[in-house]
């Protein structure tokens, strides 16, 4: 039994055919991983259509939001429906199935969508009648997303009598051809690179000594190759759109770090320092802002960039004399668009990290200056309190004397009357003048015990 259907087969099926000892021994293993067929099957899920020449080939790369796979979907379903075959699953996002006269591939990608429709059979010119021609005009506009790729392939056989340059020109509009040997040279690919009246550009390939199998796999190269292409350079227009913006926001750095400088030794003007950490603030949230717009777009072109590479190493090229290759001619404006997207990507990051030193340069000033506004706060509140602590003595001396003198009125009062009810061995003026320290003395010595009980409170507290 093949091994594709092996592994699509029921278990009961697959374990019928072994012996009794090792189905047992199948049954004794661990469980398996819930994700174990799901990723042993992908090898198999999106194979190659083979192709045997004379064969033609229509593709289609539709760009659409992820949102719009249950539309596309219907359409596969409208498409199988109208040629009169069984409708696929809908939880599919991959399908190559033969409707009769012509065989569908289509797959949903993240971003993307491809439509390859395939016929084998004789044509006289190639590109005069592509298989797109088969399908329903009303069918093509219910397609959803935006054309970004559309490309005719013609597959000739090698028993065909050999193409001159004159007619491969003509058949290219006398554009100037590019080409090269794949598979070893067991193949020919021509093109110009060029959208042509119908808004599809055209690959004509010669057939030598390839498979089926060899030959699917060439044209499907060949389709992803200009599709990864086309996507890789999405990112070129949205790069050179941002030079000139990047170009104000670096100027406008620059001036606020040139007026930052000029601040450099003014902590005195912190309401200026406030304004231009809000402008660097303003800033950063710009540059994140197109960073954000940007960058899932540059790391797919980089992606692409790698699969056009990938595709064209595969196709193991052999050059012709007199042609340019389709690897030289598509990096001819490939890699320096790629070098600019990733020059106005590190000029991005770049001005990120210099509004971010200069964000924390700027901080760095304003806490100094405001740590050197609060020093002079702290030493002028030492100085406050100081004087409060003198002004306190002062009035502790002042209220020393003020209750000792209330308090020897007091005693004088008493000896008076003392000296007048009982008599007295001393003078009544003599007795009040030594009362004067002994009291004076006794107010000093309680009022320092109860500074003394309030400062331990407070120290406790």
């Amino acid at each position: 039994m093949p091994l594709l259907a092996l592994t699509l087969a029921p278990e009961s099926a697959r374990l019928s055919n072994h012996p009794p000892a090792r189905i047992e021994m199948i049954k004794q293993l661990p469980p398996l991983h819930p994700q174990r067929r799901l990723v042993h099957d992908e090898i198999h899920a999106r194979f190659y259509h083979a192709l045997t020449p004379p064969a033609q080939a229509s593709w289609l790369a539709l760009l659409s939001p992820r949102e719009s796979i249950a539309q596309e979907r219907e359409c596969v379903a409208a498409l199988c429906r109208h040629f009169g075959d069984a409708q696929p699953l809908p939880e599919e996002n991959f399908l190559s199935r033969d409707l009769g006269t012509i065989h569908l591939r289509w797959e949903r990608h993240n971003e993307f969508s491809t439509w390859g429709f395939f016929t084998e059979g004789p044509f006289e010119i190639p590109f005069q009648q592509p298989p797109i021609e088969r399908l329903p005009a009303d069918w093509l506009a219910t397609l959803p997303g935006e054309t970004i790729a559309a490309i005719h392939v013609a597959l000739e056989g090698g028993i065909t009598e050999e193409r001159s340059k004159d007619e491969l020109s003509r058949l290219f509009a006398r554009r100037t051809l590019v080409g090269n040997g794949v598979a070893g040279g067991n193949a020919q690919v021509w093109t110009d690179f060029h959208l042509h009246e119908d808004g599809f550009t055209y690959f004509l390939v010669r057939d030598q000594e390839l498979t089926p199998r060899q030959a699917g796999r060439t044209v499907q190269r060949i389709l992803d190759m200009e599709t990864y292409r086309l996507l890789a350079l999405l990112a070129w227009p949205l790069a050179r759109e941002m030079m000139t913006e990047l170009g104000q926001l670096e100027e406008r750095l620059n001036i606020l770090s040139d007026e930052m400088a000029a601040l450099s030794s003014q902590f005195n003007e912190p309401e200026r320092q406030q304004q231009l950490l809000s402008s660097l603030s303003a800033l950063a949230a710009e540059v994140e802002r197109i960073g954000n717009r940007t960058s899932t777009r540059f790391h797919a072109s980089r992606a692409y960039a790698a699969l056009v590479d990938k595709r064209f190493e595969q196709m193991r090229p052999v050059r012709i004399p007199g042609l340019q290759t389709l690897c030289g001619y598509i990096n001819r404006r490939l890699d320096p668009a790629m070098r600019t997207c990733e020059s106005v990507n590190e000029r991005l990051e770049s001005l990120a990290t210099r509004i971010s030193r200069t964000s924390d340069l700027l901080r760095t000033r304003v806490d100094v200056a405001l740590e050197s506004q609060n020093r002079d706060l702290l030493r002028s509140m030492n100085r406050r309190a100081h004087l409060q602590l003198r002004l306190q003595e002062t009035v502790e001396g002042l209220s020393v004397v003020v209750i000792s003198y209330y308090l020897v009125g007091l005693v004088g009062y008493l000896l008076k009357g003392l000296d007048e009810g009982i008599g007295l061995p001393l003078p009544v003026n003599i007795a009040i003048g030594i009362s004067v320290p002994v009291v004076a003395g006794g107010v000093w010595l309680i009022l320092k015990a109860m500074k003394a009980r309030l400062a331990r409170r407070a120290t406790e507290e």
